[in-house]
């Protein structure tokens, strides 16, 4: 499966546990546009999984650690937040670290 289905069909779950519907989007985005990214055909940008991820209420990192759960089978939640964990924890991110080199 390639990423950007694995998106839609997480993009989908999502606003179908919501109980929303395509038309819910319609202020931000366009029914069509929704569409082809539930159907795969494309990938949105960081800006659009951000608005997206609002509207349904859910963090854009959900969003897509969702879809890399789908893309990624064998690995489980638990698996996948201690990987994040450990990766943010080796980069030294820390939440009130806002300066970048």
């Amino acid at each position: 499966m390639e990423l950007k289905d694995a998106f839609g069909l997480t993009l989908r779950q999502f606003r179908k546990a919501k109980e929303l519907t395509q038309e819910d989007f319609s202020q931000m985005s366009s029914r069509t546009y929704l569409s082809v990214l539930e159907r795969g055909l494309k990938s949105p940008t960081l800006d659009k999984i951000d608005e997206l991820s609002k509207m349904i209420g859910i963090h854009p990192v959900t969003l897509v650690a969702g879809s890399y759960l789908k893309l990624e089978e064998p690995l489980t939640i638990d698996q996948l937040l201690s990987l994040i964990r450990d990766e943010l924890q080796s980069a030294e991110f820390d939440s009130t670290d806002t300066k970048s080199e």
